[in-house]
């Protein structure tokens, strides 16, 4: 495969048109975002089929009761207000999980960089609220002004998916930044201004309960049932109190810490293991399974579990409830003249962009460049019309607010804006593509420093580099020489090396847990490199990964030419272990605990290390650095 690394022309001539991405774990999340918008358009349209076809089953078929009962006490709800309340608790449950991972791990892990988006988000909200307020003010529809409210998560960030550019990753994590304030603060109105009876003492048991959950981890008890057991017992107390009680399971996802696998709890979770493949009984197979899931944070855990049963099940469901509109023209026509539906359209479509747009540039130049967005004005404006796409939590609002032809004029708006404002996205990035290269890479990548990963920086007196030092990419890679995905990689990173300009540099993180010749292979390299030869000791053990032996490391030194006597004498005095045990350090500090692990200029890359993504990876990082030039 050729590979064509850039100039500067030609990065900014093509800032938006890289290679293609190979089944990375981002493009895969990417793609179950679009699959999922795509189920929630479909699941919309149903529901206006099936609501114009027999409005009467569509009614009665969600307006069914259904109570569950424990002793005489319990719930009862209508069907639609199971979803509404119930299952999209857990929706609003993985909107904090993956809020919270960007919050530790991610983007938002340095702190200044929440401050914009959140403003960003409150602004947008006020924006819709008045550009909403302009048509209803003093009048019958003035109450519903919340249903222009709220962004809807599932539809703006699958919308993305679809039409955005193809470096989502900074752009998505903006946008999710707003949306999680919009959830915030709409889920905060909800529990207020649409709550017509407040009781406060199942209101306080369910923040008492929400105190046990935070008591509960401070001790160390592990994730599990007792977590949701609390979370549904906060839900029916929240439910009993008049506030919505999808406030718990936004609550529940914000607390699921995030973390990268620790060498320690990896290394305790292979013991365990060989200690089950030694004696496979059902008690130690419990405590491998145990001790392999502990080591994987449960923001993670959580996430795996119940991302696609919201995305493909539970949303959808929602909107297959709450879409149904009898559509004929008559309704129609009297909807679009209403200022309750032509409201909610304009505060969607023009206020919400307004809002992102003006609070970003104003925040921007009050703190005189110090808080400016993660990507370029262009994407900024993306971001905007994104947040016009409201659906859920609008709906949710809307029957709260309204009732009778009110709320079918409110539902008309808020699909009809959620429709223009994914047209008006479209047409964004669409237009991207017609601006002169250097403008396009400024105005949608921007000039924001990336966050660096890589907590030792390189060193090229200490560290072993491929490649020109005047290189604009630099590659770090964390590698076991007796690991098998190490060893596929190696042929991919030789030809990055050989077609373009890479600066290329290999740190030891030996496995020792499970590669038992792993530590002695990365102090031969040390060793050799002594006498001139790292290098060539590194092909040779990537090319024999089966026979890392001690005498096996002897032969490759006698082959290589090196002063043999001298290398077996450094063998046994371990001469090469500092330096692989400070590649050790380096790699705990960075989050780097299994291999390979990969670095581009500084930032963690995540994912496949296939030809196509590395120089995805490789490409987008020599434009931004050749923009920041």
């Amino acid at each position: 495969m050729k590979i064509k690394f850039w100039s500067r022309a030609d990065a900014d001539n093509d800032a938006e048109s890289f290679s293609e991405v190979s089944e990375s774990s981002l493009v895969r999340f990417s793609r179950t975002e679009a699959a999922s918008a795509s189920a929630l358009l479909s699941a919309a349209v149903a529901a206006v089929l099936w609501a114009s076809l027999d409005p009467a089953g569509y009614a009665r078929v969600w307006d069914t009761r259904l109570a569950i009962e424990l002793g005489g006490t319990g719930v009862a709800m209508s069907l639609s207000s199971w979803i509404n309340s119930g299952l999209m608790s857990l929706f609003f449950f993985v909107v904090g999980l993956e809020a919270r991972q960007e919050f530790d791990v991610g983007e938002l892990r340095e702190r200044q960089r929440v401050i914009l988006p959140m403003l960003a988000g409150v602004g947008a909200m006020a924006t819709a609220v008045g550009g909403y307020l302009i048509f209803n003010a003093g009048g019958p529809g003035a109450g519903g002004w919340g249903v222009a409210m709220s962004t809807d998560t599932a539809f703006a960030l699958g919308t993305l998916a679809l039409v955005g550019p193809r470096f989502p990753q900074r752009l998505r994590v903006f946008l999710l930044t707003v949306l999680v304030v919009d959830d915030i603060v709409a889920l905060i109105v909800i529990a207020t201004a649409y709550t017509r009876e407040l009781s406060l003492a199942p209101l306080l048991a369910a923040v008492l309960l929400f105190a046990v959950v935070v008591l509960a981890r401070r001790i160390g008890v592990p994730y599990g049932w007792p977590y949701f057991v609390l979370a549904a017992a906060a839900w029916v107390a929240l439910s009993r109190s008049g506030v919505d009680p999808l406030v718990i399971g936004l609550a529940m996802g914000l607390y699921a810490y995030a973390a990268p696998a620790a060498r320690g709890d990896l290394e305790r979770a292979t013991d365990l293991f060989r200690v089950f493949r030694e004696q496979p009984t059902p008690q130690l197979a419990r405590a491998a399974t145990v001790g392999l899931q502990a080591a994987v944070s449960p923001n993670e855990r959580l996430q795996e579990l119940f991302h696609r049963w919201t995305s493909f099940v539970i949303v959808p469901l929602f909107a297959l409830s709450n879409a149904g509109i009898p559509i004929s023209g008559e309704f129609l026509s009297a909807a679009f003249t209403s200022p309750i539906t032509l409201g909610i359209v304009f505060g969607y479509v023009v206020g919400k962009p307004v809002g992102v747009l003006a609070v970003s540039a104003l925040a921007t130049w009050l703190s005189r460049g110090r808080l400016r967005p993660p990507v370029g004005w262009l994407a900024v404006t993306g971001a905007g019309t994104l947040a016009g796409i409201g659906f859920t939590v609008s709906l949710l609002v809307a029957t709260l607010a309204f009732s009778g032809e009110q709320l079918e004029q409110a539902k008309v708006g808020v699909l009809t804006a959620a429709l223009l404002s994914a047209l008006l996205t479209w047409a964004v990035f669409r237009a991207a593509r017609l601006l002169p290269g250097p403008m396009r890479g400024r105005l949608l990548l921007g000039t924001a420093e990336s966050i660096s990963d890589l907590v030792v920086p390189v060193d090229p007196e200490r560290d072993h580099v491929r490649g020109p030092e005047s290189a604009l990419v630099t590659m770090v890679e964390y590698g076991d020489f007796e690991c098998p995905y190490c060893g596929q990689a190696e042929p991919v990173v030789r030809e990055l090396l050989d077609e373009g300009d890479l600066r290329y540099v290999w740190r030891h993180l030996p496995l020792s847990d499970v590669h038992p010749n792993a530590q002695l292979a990365a102090e031969a390299a040390e060793v050799a490199g002594l006498q001139g030869e790292f290098w060539s000791m590194h092909d040779l053990l990537f090319a024999h990964q089966g026979e890392l032996r001690p005498r096996d490391l002897h032969r490759y030194a006698e082959q290589l030419g090196l002063d043999v006597e001298r290398f077996a004498a450094e063998m046994r005095a371990h001469v090469g272990a500092a330096h692989v045990a400070e590649d050790l350090d380096g790699a705990d500090l960075s989050g780097a605990a299994g291999t390979p692990s990969f670095f581009i200029n500084g930032a963690r890359h995540h994912g496949a290390y296939d030809l196509a993504t590395l120089t995805h990876q490789i490409e987008l990082a020599r434009v931004r650095a050749l923009l920041d030039a």
